[in-house]
């Protein structure tokens, strides 16, 4: 065994007490895992409607601490999906869409920090790098939700490959992602011709977990700038109502888990409760936590020693309850 790592298995062993007291230069710091190598392009032939598009994707990173990273994708033209295989699979599949106001996606605290946490459980995660609505694409409001049901249609059709179920696939959105997860679990009707055989795969999520969600386009609780970067300036009343989760209809939806802190300013807890109204009116399976404190896009990092941490623990009870592991 080298010294380094012999030096650094009895730090591990010793613990906090022998690191604080070595020399600034001796300490390890820590530095934020790697991310996932197997990558899963949503269109291989390039994705639809983007005869028009002209924008360059960026993936800026805003962390300036080693120990983890902040990152998020905008003027997304190539859809992925990052793919964290458990050590130990349950056979379970999750498609993870992080938040970003539809004006971009957060990659990290959404994303591959949610997937690391589901995936040491036994949940093979799929972390959904999606385009977003302004940048060119024909479909305009619908392109993010292409992408959505194009992943949720790969994962089913490549459930072998994957070491997953098909009729195991839950669906994780936070924030304006947990709209775009809505809209999946919501809408029945393809937003996009097919393509190949996978598009013959079901479309729709076996089980949805929206944290902190944008759910209504509507005045007074909507999050304006998602409604603004989702639907344009000044949206008529038809679209407000056709993108408004809580006006849609959920009837035959998978069951659905809802978390929210009270004390949300970005997205107003009453997005979730009135999307709880909805799906309690349309007979679908859902429970709802919500928090005193937390905050808006707390993820798993920023909730650390606060009341919402127990929800990935509060995700999988009520998962279990359903015969779905995460």
């Amino acid at each position: 065994m080298n010294l380094h790592r012999r030096g650094l298995l009895i730090m591990g062993a010793a613990g906090p007490a022998l690191a604080a007291a070595l020399p600034a230069s001796a300490k390890v710091q820590a530095v934020a895992p790697p991310d996932p190598t197997e990558v899963v392009r949503l269109w291989p032939q390039g994705a639809p409607g983007g005869e028009g598009v002209t924008v360059v994707p960026i993936v800026p990173e805003r962390s300036t601490d080693p120990a983890y990273r902040d990152r998020y994708a905008q003027y997304t033209t190539d859809p992925i999906m990052t793919v964290m295989r458990p050590d130990k699979p349950n056979g379970s599949a999750m498609l993870l869409i992080p938040g970003g106001g539809y004006r971009w996606a957060v990659l990290d605290k959404e994303g591959f920090d949610v997937a690391r946490v589901f995936a040491a459980s036994g949940t093979t995660c799929f972390i959904l790098r999606y385009r977003l609505p302004a940048d060119g694409w024909t479909a305009g409001a619908d392109a993010p939700l292409q992408d959505a049901q194009r992943a949720i249609r790969l994962i089913r059709s490549r459930a072998s490959e994957f070491g997953v179920r098909p009729d195991r696939i839950a669906v994780l959105g936070a924030s304006a992602g947990g709209h775009l997860a809505g809209l999946a679990s919501a809408r029945t009707d393809a937003a996009y011709a097919p393509v190949d055989v996978a598009d013959a795969a079901s479309l729709r999520p076996d089980l949805s977990v929206l944290m902190y969600p944008v759910a209504t386009m509507a005045d007074p609780h909507v999050h304006a700038g998602s409604r603004t970067h989702l639907l344009g300036e000044g949206p008529t009343p038809e679209q407000i109502a056709a993108y408004s989760l809580e006006q849609m209809g959920w009837t035959g939806a998978a069951p659905v888990f809802l978390l929210h802190a009270m004390d949300d300013a970005s997205v107003p807890v009453e997005n979730s409760l009135m999307l709880l109204t909805t799906l309690k009116a349309a007979s679908v399976k859902a429970e709802a936590h919500l928090f005193q404190e937390g905050g808006h896009g707390f993820g798993i990092r920023l909730i650390q020693g606060r009341p919402a941490q127990v929800w990935p623990k509060l995700a999988r009870a009520w998962a279990a309850r359903l015969n779905f592991s995460l």
